[in-house]
């Protein structure tokens, strides 16, 4: 029988999963953005949307399935963050809904409102989306304003666990530190969007071409973007657990450590290695289809190292007694992965469900391959 604390490991590392998947799906939210820049031209809107219409769903799934889990597995984090934070996570949703309004409606019979009118909707859940997603991941780094009394599960007159600051998440929208990474995810999502273009009409060699010159542009922008978030990430003091509290009612305890995610990588010397190779994988897509004549599997390099970036980025925010969410207002507040998870048998249960996501994922990429077959006009 599997202990808690393995139960909690596992969990956060489903958890980094998805969120790595998440971001790398993201691309659409990026393509999305130049829709707008290329409405003039009828015919690379419509291979804009025959590559991006028929994947929305995947993301929008994947981050659906990301927010269960968390919900699931770690529910304090969900009723603080989401119950909290909701100026932040409402944006994200109505972003998210008007992508949703738009690709159903863009074409129907009837539209008063015109192509345009969506493709701006298309535009803003592009740009919203990624960049509050972005400050989202990022505040498990740099903190969030919230106190956790569990105590005042009890009171009947204010049954509160969690209390945000005032403004409930609009000070971690306008965070320049959060700004940072959400930006970052922006560029990378536009960069892989060009890759994807390139790999998925790679026939026309006008539209391929276009795509290449914009992998080169933005991916210089993310880079400026992902270079100032790793010096930040780097060279921050944050907390670290001294005393393991968990759901037994017992507090955590943490003293502020110099450098804390710099030694993470240290002491986890596999974190490490994902990032680096992540790292060069995504460089190694991006110059090379830049740079070369006709390089067209630029998406799969940069794709596989966002992955491994991004799991990188979870492993060090939530192990090595890192706590995931370190409160700015409160210290002891900070949740971990062993003070803010469900019960052993809540996890458990859980976890022989988990034993189905081979398959999801098998079925994932079937539709994928098959909505490119039928879809898309190469």
């Amino acid at each position: 029988m599997m202990e808690l604390e393995s139960l909690q490991i596992y969990w956060w590392l489903l958890i980094s999963v998805l969120g790595a998947i998440l971001v790398f799906m993201l691309f659409v939210q990026g393509g999305q953005t130049f829709l707008l820049g290329v409405h003039h031209s009828h015919e690379a809107s419509r291979r804009m949307i025959n590559s991006f219409g028929h994947k929305w769903e995947l993301t929008f799934t994947t981050l659906v399935v990301f927010g269960g889990a968390f919900f699931a597995s770690f529910p304090l984090f969900y009723s603080t963050s989401f119950g909290g934070a909701y100026w932040l996570w409402i944006f994200i949703l109505i972003s998210f809904v008007l992508q949703a309004v738009s690709y159903e409606f863009r074409t129907k019979p009837g539209n008063i409102f015109g192509t345009r009118t969506y493709d701006t909707f298309l535009f803003i859940n592009g740009c919203v989306g990624c960049i509050l997603l972005g400050v989202a991941v990022s505040m498990f780094f740099f903190g969030a304003e919230f106190t956790v009394s569990k105590g005042n599960i009890i009171d009947n007159s204010a049954p509160v666990i969690s209390i945000w600051a005032p403004t409930h998440g609009l000070e971690a929208i306008f965070n320049w530190k959060n700004l940072i990474l959400g930006f970052a995810v922006l560029f990378l999502a536009r960069t892989q969007a060009a890759l994807y273009l390139m790999n998925n009409n790679s026939s026309n060699d006008e539209f391929f071409q276009s795509n290449r010159r914009k992998v080169f542009t933005n991916a210089v922008v993310f880079l400026v973007f992902f270079l100032a978030f790793t010096t930040l990430l780097l060279t921050s003091s944050s907390l670290e657990t001294t005393v393991n509290g968990g759901i037994d009612g017992y507090p955590s305890k943490f003293e502020l450590r110099e450098f804390k995610y710099f030694f993470n990588f240290i002491e986890l010397p596999w974190a490490l290695a994902a990032f680096l190779a992540g790292v060069i994988m995504v460089l190694y897509g991006i110059i090379r289809s830049a740079f070369a004549r006709h390089f067209i599997y630029g998406i799969w390099w940069s794709g596989i190292g966002t992955i491994l970036v991004v799991l990188s980025l979870f492993w060090i925010a939530g192990y090595n007694n890192t706590p995931y969410y370190p409160s700015l207002t409160d210290t002891d507040s900070s949740l971990t992965i062993f003070n803010s998870s469900s019960s052993h048998f809540t996890l458990k249960a859980m976890s022989w469900v988990s034993l189905i996501i081979p398959f999801v994922v098998a079925y994932i990429a079937y539709a994928w391959y098959a909505m490119d077959r039928k879809h898309t006009n190469k």
